[in-house]
């Protein structure tokens, strides 16, 4: 495994968004963080059943989506662009359909590149069916193994870029964030997550070696996305949802440590973190985003963003057009606005950046943590702590020092119901054992442990 004992971009005038110190060139010559932001198109079905008797119409659904997205990218003269499919559960379970419907993209895709000379990339996000049984089996068993073969067979027919939001760690963690318990959390991220990260993504890179694909990177979407949504619903703290953001960024760490190179995942809020510390390039998403869910985050997002995504559409009519084209005309519109700051020389760029984190980062400790100066500190404290465990803790304590000194100094507005929870915050971390081992011993007697199989994180 790759060890990151030591930042890729130390200042944060160098977290910009387009570039980054380890670009990815893909098989068309798109360079992702070479220089340019380019859009990536998230897309699903309008509500529907996906089984076999469903499936004409779910192949011409995809046929049209590809087409109508590439010919409107054509139309406005995008320079590239990255295609982003999220198989839903049946498309998992069946391998078959999964890798049906990759093909089906990537004809399109290079029908656009063959007759106008769009160059475009694919990246394929298998759903993680693992938790789909209680407790669920995280090594083997047939949803493990179809999931495998949906990779491999993906990746088989040319989808370049292999991603996936996964889910070790959910069984504790979704309790944890309810009951705004954060030894929960810390146990089922940098515990658990860490674990399953290490095991699934090394099979991901023996797929990604064998068909000459690239594994990109996975997402907390599960943990700090969830935590986010329910910060927006009022049923957690924002300051809560913000730690675990930061906690989040030591988990997701891992894929990268075993082959990824990016660009991660475009709903891992954590990314901006990753980047400094790994220099790879970064998807993100935001105001383009709430067709998908609402955020605190929608401007500064893009500040350190190497692909712009909308998260996921549905494919339905709007006066527009169908909204998947719709979302990749806003898409290639933002880009354009990012690419001309970057044309423009390095003091463009710093004040374009400067007024998309500015415009969010006073308002919700969830965007001050996602602050250039904010995750690179975060990830100095992830890389000088010697494990994911005190990563851990090293992350989150940063993450409360961060929102405590702004909110001190006026830079962060924080409603008075939630003040008291920094220091709260902060005890629980203090008070955390110094050793993993001690940690897992007390969770151990804590956590229900019929919800997880212990022996699949290697615990047992």
């Amino acid at each position: 495994m790759k060890q990151f004992n030591q930042l890729a971009i130390a200042s944060p005038r160098d977290l910009m968004f387009g570039t980054a110190p380890h670009p990815l060139t893909t098989r068309q010559g798109m360079t992702i963080g070479g220089g340019r932001v380019y859009p990536e198109l998230n897309f699903t079905l309008p509500a529907m059943f996906v089984q076999e008797d469903t499936m004409v119409e779910v192949r011409e659904h995809y046929r049209q989506i590809i087409t109508g997205a590439m010919q409107r990218a054509v139309e406005l003269e995008s320079t590239g662009v990255v295609v982003e499919f999220e198989t839903l559960p049946p498309m998992t379970e069946n391998p078959g359909w999964g890798i049906e419907l990759t093909k089906i993209l990537l004809e399109g895709m290079n029908e656009a590149h063959a007759r106008h000379g769009l160059r475009s990339v694919l990246r394929v996000t298998p759903n993680d069916t693992r938790e789909m049984v209680r407790p669920p089996r995280m090594r083997s068993g047939p949803l493990f193994e179809a999931m495998i073969n949906t990779f491999d067979g993906c990746a088989a027919a040319g989808a370049e870029l292999l991603s996936i939001e996964s889910v070790g760690g959910k069984e504790v963690h979704d309790e944890a964030l309810m009951n705004g318990d954060l030894r929960g959390v810390m146990f089922g991220l940098s515990v658990l997550g860490v674990r399953d990260m290490r095991f699934l993504w090394t099979e991901l890179q023996k797929v990604a070696v064998r068909h000459g694909a690239r594994c990109a990177g996975d997402t907390a979407c599960g943990f700090g996305n969830t935590a986010m949504v329910l910060a927006e619903q009022r049923m957690i703290p924002r300051v809560f949802a913000a730690v675990v953001r930061a906690i989040s960024a030591v988990r997701t760490l891992v894929c990268y440590e075993c082959g990824a190179v990016g660009p991660g995942k475009d709903c891992g809020y954590e990314n901006p973190i990753l980047k400094a510390i790994t220099g790879y390039p970064m998807a993100m998403e935001g105001k383009t985003a709430a067709c998908a869910h609402a955020s605190p985050v929608g401007n500064i997002a893009a500040a350190t963003c190497d692909t712009w995504s909308n998260e996921s559409v549905q494919n339905i009519k709007l006066l527009g057009g169908m909204a998947p084209t719709c979302c990749m005309e806003q898409l290639i519109y933002d880009c354009r606005l990012m690419n001309e700051a970057l044309a423009d020389g390095p003091d463009a760029a710093l004040m374009y950046r400067k007024w998309m984190v500015s415009s969010d980062a006073p308002r919700d400790p969830q965007a001050y943590i996602l602050r250039p100066e904010s995750a690179i500190a975060i990830a100095g404290a992830i890389v000088g702590a010697g494990d994911p465990y005190a990563a851990g803790k090293a992350a989150g304590l940063m993450a409360l020092k961060l929102i405590g000194d702004a909110h001190k100094d006026g830079a962060l507005k924080i409603v008075p119901r939630e003040i008291p929870w920094i220091s709260r915050l902060r005890g629980v971390l203090e008070d955390l054992p110094d050793k993993e081992p001690e940690f897992i011993d007390q969770m151990m007697g804590e956590v229900d442990t019929t919800r997880f199989v212990a022996e699949d994180y290697g615990i047992g």
